[in-house]
Parts: structure tokens; sequence; C-alpha cells
């Protein structure tokens, strides 16, 4: 092992956890950023080969990345440290503000904050598309893939159907172009998520237990598929209906303290188990929801040299890749109309992309100015 390699790991994911607001697309432009633009630890095409991974498999696709990324240039150790650094910062001020909600009954505000923050990001996202778009595009086919999976994605399709259904498209037109079947394309979704919905079936929670609250979130980590939304979802069924541990105003809190810290957002997973738990609650709460996605990096990662050294799944991949740009980029239009809404978070979105492309300026200190703009905007307004 690389003694200077693992600490590279983890001094780039523990600033990271502390910086990347946004959402999983914001999180994976900053991750390009960082590890392909600047310190040059993966080529584009591995990047997007990494990235496509993540969204074959369930859990958190940021945070895979940050592990994918850790093992690829630190081995094992790496594997572990890129995805605790990434989580950690996140789960620690998920945990000081759910300490701050129950003994004050509030819930703390960042709105100065992530006024200026969000225009920055849609700079950081719209630049890392571009760059990746031509790594990804590799011909006609997955130029119309892409642009197909935007449009349906604007109209209100599921993102994991848009997924799957762009890597079946490329490996059905290509089959037919080679004039052959293909044989097994379910056979790698089978292998990565396959035992996912068994483990889902066999976790029944019985009793207010922290063992209970455990198998829970290691229930919804191993199944999760989609956004945030999802997320709410499976956290309403199982605290709200079926344990009746939380009310849909405590579920609500949660879930946007999630969103408007920096990190993964499913550290919403640490404010539930605090809530419910205490400190050994967020702890147990938050290795639950996490732990699905190491195992299942560590099982995928090894298989993606076959993956691409076959035809036949090497289109699935490449179908997966570009479907996930052309989320990407509607993920960036939904952000985009969301979070420029007057001329100072028009400059700041512009300015910030002129200094990235022209300039080549960090994206961290772009965030960290956008965020000190918002702030001393509102407090002038009032």
């Amino acid at each position: 092992m690389n003694a200077g390699a693992l600490r590279e790991v983890v001094g780039l994911f523990l600033k990271l956890g502390c910086i990347t607001f946004g959402g999983p697309a914001a999180h994976v432009a900053l991750f390009r950023d960082e590890v392909v633009k600047r310190r040059r630890w993966v080529t584009d095409e591995r990047f997007l080969d990494l990235l496509g991974m993540t969204n074959l498999i369930p859990g958190p696709n940021s945070t895979e990345m940050a592990i994918h990324l850790g093992y690829t240039r630190a081995g094992w150790p790496g594997l572990v440290a890129g995805g605790v650094c990434f989580i950690v910062p996140a789960m620690l001020i998920v945990w000081a503000l759910a300490w701050a909600y129950v003994r004050y009954g509030a819930q703390p505000q960042a709105v100065g904050l992530l006024y200026g923050i969000k225009p920055v990001i849609i700079a950081v996202v719209v630049q890392a598309v571009w760059g990746l778009l031509r790594s990804a595009v590799k011909g006609p086919l997955l130029a119309a893939v892409g642009i197909a999976v935007l449009a349906l994605y604007l109209v209100g399709v599921h993102e994991i159907a848009l997924l799957f259904a762009g890597g079946l498209v490329v490996l059905l037109a290509r089959s037919v172009r080679a004039g052959r079947a293909a044989v097994g394309a379910v056979s790698l979704t089978a292998l990565l998520g396959g035992p996912a919905p068994a483990l889902a079936q066999s976790v029944a929670a019985t009793s207010g237990s922290l063992t209970t609250l455990f198998l829970v979130f290691l229930k919804i980590g191993s199944v999760l598929y989609g956004s945030g939304y999802v997320l709410l979802a499976f956290l309403r069924s199982d605290f709200v209906d079926r344990l009746g541990w939380l009310t849909d105003r405590q579920l609500l809190d949660a879930v946007a303290i999630g969103q408007f810290t920096p990190g993964p957002v499913l550290t919403t997973a640490t404010f539930v188990g605090y809530v419910v738990g205490g400190g050994p609650g967020a702890v147990l709460a938050t290795v639950g929801i996490f732990l699905p996605g190491f195992v299942f990096v560590a099982v995928s990662h090894p298989l993606l040299p076959r993956i691409r050294a076959s035809r036949w799944t090497a289109a699935i991949l490449d179908g997966v890749n570009v479907a996930a740009l052309g989320l990407m980029a509607g993920v960036a239009w939904e952000l985009g109309r969301a979070a420029i809404v007057d001329p100072v978070t028009a400059v700041l979105a512009v300015a910030s992309a002129i200094l990235l492309i022209r300039f080549k300026t960090s994206s961290v200190w772009l965030i960290l100015g956008g965020g000190a703009v918002g702030i001393a905007w509102r407090l002038i307004m009032g």
C-alpha cells in the first residue's frame, strides 16, 4: 500500500465532505474537477465507467463514487478511507443540527449560504457535463440516447428506468448491427443488485430497539435506487407508517437538513437516528444506510475490466454512461431554474462559469466565495 496515496485520498475526501453542496450531480462534477482535471488520478473514460457502475448498483451514487475513486488510488485502504472521509464531515454536521433540533425544537436555517452556493453549483455541473460528453458520446447512437434520456427525464419519466433503458437500447442496437443475439444482458444487473430484494424481505422490525433501527437502515441502503424523494418514500413507510417513531413534520425536517448540509444526502439517516435513539442511534443509522454501498463497490469494482472487455456488457455500460449524463443535464436544468432567481444569482452563475472554463479556478474556492456573497447579500437586504 502507498501511504502517500492513502493520505491523498483522506485529505481530498475530507475536504469534499465539507464543501460538496447540491446533491449527487453536483458531487460528481466536483469529483471530476478534483480527480480528473487537477490530480489526474483517472481519465475521463475511466471516470465515466466508474460512474456507470454506481448507477447499476443500489446505494448513494456520489458516496459510491468516492469509494470507487479511493479504491482506484489507494487499494483496499483507499476504498474504506474514500467513503468514510466523505461521509463523516456531513454526519457530524447533521448530528450537531439534530442535537439543536431536539434541544431547542427548531430547524436551523442556511438560506443565505445556499442562495450564493447554488448558482456556483450550476456552473460546476454544466462544466462537468460538457467535459464528459467528449468521452461518453462516441457516435450518433449514443448522442441520440443521451438526448432522448434528457427529454424523457424532463417530462417526468423515472430516472432508474431511463438508466437501464439507455443501457438496453445501446446493447440491442449494437446486437442488431452485429447480427447477433445478446445473451446474458440481464445477468449484470442480477449479479450486482440481486441480493438486495431478498435482504429487504428478510428485515422485519419488531421492536423499538437500536438493533431494529440499524436493520431498517441497512435494508434501505441495500435497495435504494434513485433520488432523495425515493429515500423519503422509504423513510415514511418505515418510520412514520409502520413503526410510528416519527411524525410527518419530523421526517420533512430530517430530509430538509440532509438536503442543505454538505456531503451525502443520505446523512438524513443520521438525523433520524439521533431523533429516535440519541448518539448511538445516529451512529447505527449512518452505518446501516452506508454499509451496503461499501459492499456493492467492493464486489463490483474488480468486475469493471471484464465488463469493459466484453462487447455486450461494454455496450450496456456505454448506454448507462450517456444516460447518466442526460440525467445530469436534466438535473442541472431543474436546479438552475430554482437557483437562478434574480440578477445576483445570474451574475454568480455566469461569473463562476467564466472562472471555471477560462481561468481554471478551483471549484472549492468558487463555492466558498458564492456562500460568502450569499450571506453578505442576505444581510444587506435584511
